[in-house]
């Protein structure tokens, strides 16, 4: 895919002036927007993978929050019905509970109409090898579509997911096995550790199929991955999955943004899919909403949205995943490394 450079690194004040902004209205994400529809769902290429995954992807961690296991059920069901493939989980979430009530959803035939994903938290070959077979139990399959490895969020994780007995070992062999189709990692702590974990990679002569970032109108003016590791990825024809499209929930408490400003603008961005929590039918109608009656926004609409979540967002008080240890799991539960 070809695509215009991006500023890199662009200064906040230069993202204020909409340079990036300027560059998505005028096109950076145009091949994402003219994909398929599926129930109305725009489906993008996932990177040079090939594969088509619905604009919308559903967050495993907020599915399991339903107190009834059949209320999950029944969500993740309804959002595949409404045309969703794209399903996220993690070996942590929940002590594992999440990919058990996903493994339960995805029986009858469920399974056959997704895009499954899952992440383990193992640096060393030993806990990732076990953390997978573990996630495919829970899961009730024989494989998953994509497996991440979950919060790249020191700069030590690169190397020891790549040294010799670290963690690619055992995703490389699962692969072999059949256990696993495509390989990608994910974090919210900074975007150079991405970077870092980018860069390992290609010393060490691999290319991931997909990152998983942060990417909001809050990352836009802090510390930004849409700056400074979009532009990479696109480059090298890497799948691109938003996270966290409301800052957790977080940029709503600034009065600034709507929830369904911030997807829109998540979608906007060059993304192949945006993950987003749905605790309850309401939460996922809204995001169906957006999803089935996407425009991408103008460079007008970006630009008034960022400059009214300006002042709020460069100290980055209102991303906490990425200025607090409050959001890393493996920190509080060092034992998940390995």
């Amino acid at each position: 895919m070809d695509t215009p450079d991006l500023p890199f690194p662009l200064s906040r004040r230069n993202f204020l002036k909409t340079t990036l902004a300027a560059s998505l209205a005028a096109g950076l994400g145009a091949p994402a927007w003219a994909a398929d529809q599926r129930n109305g769902i725009p489906y993008h290429t996932l990177g040079r993978t090939g594969e088509k995954v619905s604009m919308l992807g559903l967050g495993g961690y907020h599915a399991g929050v339903p107190f009834l296991e059949s209320d999950s059920i029944a969500l993740i069901r309804a959002a595949v019905d409404a045309g969703i493939n794209f399903l996220d989980n993690s070996w942590d979430y929940r002590d594992g509970s999440c990919e058990t009530r996903m493994g339960n959803a995805l029986r009858d035939g469920y399974r056959d109409k997704v895009f499954l994903m899952t992440k383990i938290d193992g640096r060393s070959k030993a806990a990732a090898a076990s953390q997978i077979d573990e996630s495919l139990k829970r899961l009730q399959v024989d494989h998953v579509d994509l497996m991440q490895f979950h919060e790249i969020v020191r700069m030590s994780d690169p190397d020891r997911i790549f040294a010799p007995g670290g963690a690619m070992e055992a995703m490389l062999d699962a692969k072999k096995a059949g256990k696993l189709r495509y390989i990608g990692f994910t974090g919210h702590k900074s975007p150079e550790i991405h970077l870092k974990m980018l860069a390992t990679a290609e010393t060490n002569n691999f290319h991931f199929d997909t990152v998983q970032m942060p990417l909001n109108v809050l990352d836009a003016h802090f510390d930004s991955f849409t700056s400074k590791v979009v532009p990479v990825l696109l480059k090298r024809d890497i799948g691109i999955i938003g996270m966290k499209p409301l800052a957790s929930g977080i940029v709503l408490q600034t009065n600034t943004a709507s929830a369904v400003e911030c997807l829109r603008y998540a979608m906007t961005l060059p993304t192949s899919v945006v993950l987003t929590g749905c605790d309850s039918m309401d939460t996922l109608n809204q995001a169906l909403g957006v999803a089935k009656n996407f425009q991408p926004m103008t460079k007008d609409e970006i630009a008034a949205l960022l400059a009214k979540t300006a002042p709020v967002a460069v100290s980055g008080q209102y991303e906490p995943y990425k200025t607090s240890d409050h959001f890393d799991g493996t920190t509080r539960n060092p034992q998940w490394l390995g």
